[in-house]
């Protein structure tokens, strides 16, 4: 910026009638007195002729830096165009016009002023972030993260509101900095326009709800500027951004830190981090083991703009400062640092890749100490400024800082959540004529080492939490029962879902009924339709090595005794062999073929399906002949079946 003001000082000797306000403009500016510094910009603009395009697109340019220091974002979008359109000469304008039309949203306008920078200066890393950070942000609003985020309307004012912090074991407090109409003095701020921020304070009623914002009466706040606070560990100090106003000196940020006495925060004193007591240092921010002060500085020795610095605050190291370094730290602005744990850092960027102006970025220490650095994306990030983050204890919920929606850039709160995700895996345990089992266990085990007893609830229910995208195996026991296994693969999309896995459990002590077995007509051949069945039958076997089985067939009333007798036989030697060639041991199986001598008795399951045959009533020929010839077409489909008992629970054992 500085290299600038010769054109401006050349300008005024050509055109001393404009003097005394461009020199009151370039006099604001150097202050750091944004806001009133544009409207002087403004007016001297609106004054120049056309004709004289050195002046005017010098003008043009400055009233731009002015307006985008000071968030407005549209008027100093207009201001570089018209710098650009009066041939202004330094290149910085396609720069500046790139990341302000990238903040409006404006992304093929932004590729354009970039790529038009990017000729005479192919290497510099803020516009070829700026490229990347063009492409990535319209993939990712078509594509947001799973984060809800919501304006907190009871935070938030008329005016700024920014940097929110938990407080509070419990964390019933929030801090926030606001230049809301009950901050601390009458002036308005000549580098915003608004009040001086104060630190305000948000609290949890009796009911926990947020109340609205309040003052902290204590000595902290002055007419003054302070915010952007955070606590030690023990919550016994506070850390925060102080910038006094003295006329003729540039307005210059400071750490402070004030002690807790009781309920009362103390006056704050100036934290001394560099020699030179002038250099900026703000947005502190304190490690949760109360080791480090992470901060924001302007100092020699960084990458360029504001970077992230931290300083040790414990041991005989206390006080040494270091620059995070290039994985963090861009030639852009990096602020707002918040320390989550050891190896996790949020912080605020315009240098990296982002969706425009400020994004929130998540960096990760690796194991071999570098950052690996993160966009957070859609919706915690937008094209206006997101900034600012902190984090309820154990979840990923919180608040967050940005002007998105606000056409004058004043700053407010948002709230942030990921959704719960909760993949859940019920269903029933039942026993073949679909009574409940009492005292069934399920064993469940997954790949990644899960190995988990569920106690199945009295009414055959059961519940349990799985976890996304990984494969388990469910195996259902109880007394008396011969065990059932099931596969469950959960799906690795991220959304909550609930998977149905029933268990229908065959005696050891009763008949079992295979269903779904069919022969040809008047033979012994089973039918391609019976595969899925017997198919379940071997997987039974299979999870149930010591059982030996009686396999029998059963025929109806009709036809001869010798004739039934055999037909039957043929049909569970069938079946037999179907699951010797699906590598059942022959040793374990017993065909028997009963013809029409075992009828079968009405269970409670029958008669709830056919309810003229009552429960335990045995459909023998004499029962049979006094039904309809519906109902007794129905009798006999019911005798003949396929059934299986367990003979022996020791094999291979002995």
């Amino acid at each position: 910026m500085k290299r600038i003001i010769p054109y401006i000082l050349f300008a005024i000797l050509l055109f001393s009638c404009k003097s005394a306000k461009i020199s009151d403009a370039i006099a604001k500016e150097e202050l750091g007195e944004y806001y009133d510094a544009a409207q002087i910009y403004k007016r001297v603009y609106s004054k120049t002729s056309g004709k004289n395009k050195a002046l005017k697109g010098n003008v043009a340019f400055h009233m731009a830096e002015c307006y985008r220091i000071t968030n407005n974002t549209q008027r100093a979008l207009s201001g570089y165009q018209n710098a650009i359109r009066y041939a202004f000469k330094d290149s910085l304008s396609f720069l500046y016009a790139g990341q302000m039309s990238q903040k409006t949203g404006k992304y093929a306008d932004a590729v354009k002023y970039y790529k038009s920078y990017l000729e005479n200066n192919p290497n510099d890393i803020l516009a070829i972030n700026g490229l990347i950070g063009s492409d990535s942000a319209q993939a990712w609003k078509k594509k947001p993260t799973l984060y809800t985020v919501k304006a907190m309307e009871k935070f938030n004012s008329r005016k700024s509101e920014f940097a929110p912090m938990f407080f509070g074991k419990d964390q019933d407090q929030i801090y926030i900095t606001s230049s809301r109409d009950d901050a601390l003095g009458d002036t308005k701020s000549a580098i915003t326009g608004l009040k001086n921020n104060d630190i305000f304070v948000i609290k949890k009623d009796d009911k926990g709800q947020w109340t609205s914002p309040e003052i902290i009466p204590d000595e902290v706040n002055t007419e003054f500027d302070e915010g952007v606070c955070s606590f030690t560990p023990d919550e016994t100090a506070m850390y925060y951004t102080f910038c006094a106003e003295e006329d003729d000196a540039p307005r210059t940020a400071s750490i402070y830190k004030s002690s807790r006495s009781g309920a009362k925060w103390n006056k704050g004193q100036h934290v001394e981090i560099f020699k030179d007591t002038l250099m900026m240092t703000a947005h502190p921010a304190v490690s949760p083991d109360g080791e480090y002060l992470y901060f924001v500085s302007d100092a020699t020795g960084g990458q360029g703009g504001k970077d992230i610095w931290r300083m040790t605050l414990t041991g005989t190291a206390a006080n040494a400062v270091e620059n995070l370094g290039t994985d963090i730290n861009t030639p852009g602005d990096e602020l707002f640092p918040y320390v989550r744990d050891s190896v996790t850092l949020y912080f605020a960027s315009n240098g990296h890749p982002g969706m425009g102006g400020l994004d929130i970025f998540k960096a990760t220490k690796q194991k071999n100490g570098r950052w690996k650095v993160e966009n957070m994306k859609s919706p915690i990030n937008s094209m206006a400024d997101d900034f600012g983050i902190t984090f309820a204890k154990g979840k990923e919920s919180g608040f967050f800082s940005s002007n998105r929606n606000n056409a004058v850039g004043y700053d407010h709160i948002f709230s942030f959540e990921w959704p719960t995700i909760t993949i859940m895996v019920e269903g029933w345990v039942l026993d073949r004529e679909k009574i409940e089992v009492e005292d069934a266990v399920i064993r469940i085990v997954g790949k990644d080492g899960t190995n988990e007893k569920i106690m199945v609830r009295k009414d055959g229910t059961y519940l349990m939490e799985v976890k996304r995208g990984m494969d388990y195996v469910m195996m259902a026991s109880a007394k008396g029962y011969l065990n059932q296994k099931q596969v469950l693969n959960t799906s690795k999309e991220e959304k909550s879902q609930v998977y149905y896995v029933d268990f229908s459990l065959p005696s050891i002590s009763k008949p079992v009924l295979i269903e779904n077995i069919f022969y040809d007509f008047d033979k012994a051949t089973l039918r391609p339709e019976s595969k899925k069945a017997l198919d379940e039958l071997i997987a039974m076997l299979e999870d149930n090595p010591n059982v030996t089985i009686e396999l029998s067939a059963h025929t109806d009333r009709k036809g001869s005794e010798p004739y039934n007798l055999d037909l039957s036989q043929r049909r569970a030697q069938s079946v037999v062999n179907y699951l010797i060639a699906g590598g059942i041991e022959k040793e374990r199986l017993t065909p028997v073929g009963y013809g029409k001598q075992r009828p079968k008795t009405v269970t409670k399951k029958m008669h709830e399906q056919y309810d003229f045959l009552p429960e335990d009533q045995l459909l023998d020929e004499a029962f049979v002949f006094t039904l309809t010839r519906e109902q007794q077409e129905i009798a006999d489909q019911i005798n003949r079946r396929t059934e299986f008992q367990v003979l022996r629970t020791t094999y291979g054992l002995y």
